[in-house]
């Protein structure tokens, strides 16, 4: 059993102290490797007070809303874990992120400024001539930061809401993928067009290269990923 050594900060008390914790441990997960191995990653309460600089109680307030939201799991006498998502569960999550993602995209079409498209395209600047195995981790992280970038250019505080959670999920497989079948060239190919779309105002051209490209994700998943089961 691995106990988490998540990157955390002190955090400053006040009012809202267990939100700040509940915020500061659900960013901690978000950016752990939550499938990078097949045992359980368990989180230390005592590490925790001492890595945020607060008492247990808003700890186990914070791990409670976690629970609620269905990224922590709470065993009496063992302690919290972080929940890893069966295959079918995170197909069934690609599968309800590209309905999100596509809609997020028609969305960009129509309210989103062309400067705010641009920043799409920067995001791929250093990586000339699509060449990018040799920066594979790089990559990996832009990747993961366009598809968080093109749900913040929908403008649309509910898409952003209901995304949030599988975010971290689905982030993390698309980490474990990236590197996979040749993946991370078809990628940065889909992401150019997607971008040219945007680019165009092309609604439903948009639209439909976002959702292709996440359930590309989805077969691959399928096929080819075993770890899940």
């Amino acid at each position: 059993m691995a106990v988490a050594n998540l990157n955390i900060k002190p955090i400053e008390a006040d009012l809202s102290l267990t939100y700040q914790t509940y915020k500061a441990l659900k960013q901690a997960i978000t950016s752990m490797d939550i499938y990078g191995h097949d045992e359980e990653i368990r989180l230390d309460e005592h590490q925790l007070s001492q890595g945020l600089g607060v008492s247990r109680t808003p700890i186990r307030e914070a791990m409670a809303r976690l629970e609620q939201e269905g990224l922590l799991r709470i065993v009496s006498r063992k302690g919290a874990f972080v929940v890893r998502k069966t295959k079918a569960e995170i197909l069934e999550m690609i599968t309800v992120w590209g309905a999100l993602e596509s809609m997020a995209a028609r969305l960009i079409t129509l309210k989103a400024s062309d400067r705010e498209i641009a920043t799409l395209r920067d995001m791929f600047a250093t990586f000339e001539n699509r060449e990018i195995k040799a920066n594979i981790d790089e990559y990996s992280d832009s990747n993961i930061h366009f598809h968080q970038k093109v749900i913040s250019l929908s403008h649309c505080e509910l898409i952003e809401s209901l995304t949030e959670n599988l975010f971290i999920h689905i982030s993390s497989i698309r980490a474990h993928t990236i590197g996979e079948d040749n993946r991370f060239n078809r990628s940065i190919v889909d992401h150019m067009h997607i971008i040219e779309a945007l680019e165009k105002r092309d609604t439903e051209l948009a639209a439909k290269l976002v959702l292709e490209h996440t359930l590309d994700l989805a077969d691959h998943v399928e096929k080819n990923v075993d770890y899940l089961d």
